[in-house]
């Protein structure tokens, strides 16, 4: 027969997580309100950025029949060596929101590795950074606390690192990896290179003049790599912000189903308890009228 106060204590602490996961659901849900205001609106700056940087690289490009000859746009074919960059959370309990970018940035690692090229990786977010460390992978940046909390600043130091390891030529591309923010149901993992900038991406035929920019040719390569600079350190940036709405989504979802798990479980172990009431109460009835029986 099971045991009364065994079932009555589960029950009790199943009902005591059950308040908590509803009340992290409903905090993560305050919080992706928040986020997901802040996102959008740095969005929309960063689609206005690309759309300045589009529209003077069309302008050069049909300047240079050539091409644009400068360092943030050469392509090498044969990289030697690959910076990426990932960003997970600092906190868990958000279902397999780190797992995806982890995950894609695993692949990645191994898809260079495979093709002989040399890969440093960058970590922010403690949960990503544990992760590889557990796995004995070197990082070269092993930021925390920052996708928690985005800060321009902070963000800008990181990348500007590896700009510069670029310029120099000791990196020859910089990968950015994070998991991002579609709706309230939906994170979806973007791989993008930050550097050199691919031009393949931007409708440089097509793309229509929003501006009265003239560009001299003396100041091409000065106000191209100002903007380019300025593209990337607002992408790092953009990309924290981003996986930091997505991280409240998914923690969000996962609270939601933790909670109904829970209310399922206290549902099965009251009729377990109600069962093993009945058995008992049983028992003692058949203990009565057996003793009674002997009296006689």
């Amino acid at each position: 027969m099971a045991n009364l106060k065994e079932i009555k204590r589960k029950i009790s602490s199943v009902k005591g997580t059950q308040k908590t996961t509803r009340a992290m659901k409903l905090v993560s849900s305050a919080k992706l309100k928040r986020a997901e205001e802040i996102a959008k609106r740095s969005k929309v700056y960063a689609a206005k950025l690309t759309e300045l940087l589009t529209e003077i690289a069309q302008k050069m490009q049909q300047s240079n029949v050539e091409g644009i000859d400068n360092v943030f746009f050469k392509e090498n074919k044969n990289p030697k060596k690959v910076d990426i960059v990932f960003v997970t959370s600092d906190k868990g309990l958000c279902g397999g929101f780190n797992y995806q970018t982890i995950k894609r940035t695993s692949q990645l690692m191994k898809e260079f590795k495979n093709s002989n090229v040399e890969v440093r990786l960058s970590g922010v977010g403690k949960k990503g950074i544990a992760f590889f460390k557990y796995n004995q992978v070197d990082m070269i940046n092993e930021i925390t606390d920052l996708s928690s909390k985005p800060n321009y600043e902070a963000s800008t130091e990181l990348i500007m690192q590896l700009i510069e390891d670029y310029t120099a030529g000791r990196t020859d591309k910089i990968i950015l990896v994070h998991n991002g923010y579609v709706n309230m149901i939906m994170q979806k993992v973007s791989t993008q290179q930050l550097l050199p900038i691919d031009v393949s991406t931007f409708d440089l035929n097509n793309s229509v003049s929003m501006s009265e920019i003239e560009i001299e040719p003396d100041d091409n390569d000065e106000l191209l790599d100002a903007l380019v600079v300025k593209y990337v350190e607002y992408s790092m940036y953009y990309a924290l912000l981003d996986s930091l709405a997505a991280e409240h989504s998914a923690r969000m979802q996962a609270m939601d189903a933790a909670t109904n798990n829970a209310k399922e479980m206290v549902k099965k172990l009251s009729v377990k308890y109600n069962k093993a009431r009945q058995e008992a109460i049983t028992t003692e009835l058949i203990e009565i009228i057996s003793g009674m029986e002997s009296l006689k």
